[in-house]
């Protein structure tokens, strides 16, 4: 039981912090000449931001459960932020296609954008937590396979 809350905690954890993200980039995209939306960007991309980071969390969590994030490459984390990208812009797809719209019309305008969010998103998350790591191990022996060895409830 208590794996599962950590577990959920951790994923609206990534959502946050994706949808902040998201909401900043919202904001630079914002301040390009030329681009104009209805409802101002970063409120637009915040909750996008928060949905991808939960879906990624997930499929972190079901398919790399057994790794750490020193055994996962960067280019393997950066596309299961993709496929995060890209099952939300099935959603939308769904959502289309509920309404009697070209689903294909949805995910060929979203999917692209929403992967490479998701990639970037990813790989960046994955980097700030290598550093994270880093910075907690402590500094004995020099020998960084051996002080990894040290931290408590670490999973090898």
């Amino acid at each position: 039981m208590q794996t599962w809350v950590r577990r959920i905690r951790g994923a609206i954890g990534m959502g946050l912090i994706w949808g902040v993200a998201w909401s900043c980039a919202g904001g630079l995209l914002a301040r390009l000449p030329g681009v104009d939306s209805d409802l101002p960007l970063p409120l637009l991309f915040a909750p996008l931001g928060f949905v991808t980071g939960i879906i990624f969390s997930g499929i972190i969590a079901t398919i790399e459960s057994g790794r750490g994030n020193d055994r996962i490459s960067l280019p393997r984390f950066a596309g299961w932020g993709a496929v995060g990208g890209v099952l939300l812009a099935g959603i939308f797809a769904v959502a289309a296609a509920l309404g009697g719209r070209s689903m294909w019309g949805e995910i060929l305008l979203f999917g692209p954008a929403l992967a490479t969010a998701g990639a970037v998103s990813a790989a960046g998350s994955l980097t700030l937590a290598r550093r994270a790591e880093t910075r907690a191990l402590p500094d004995s022996s020099g020998d960084p396979a051996e002080e990894r060895r040290e931290l408590p409830g670490r999973r090898d």
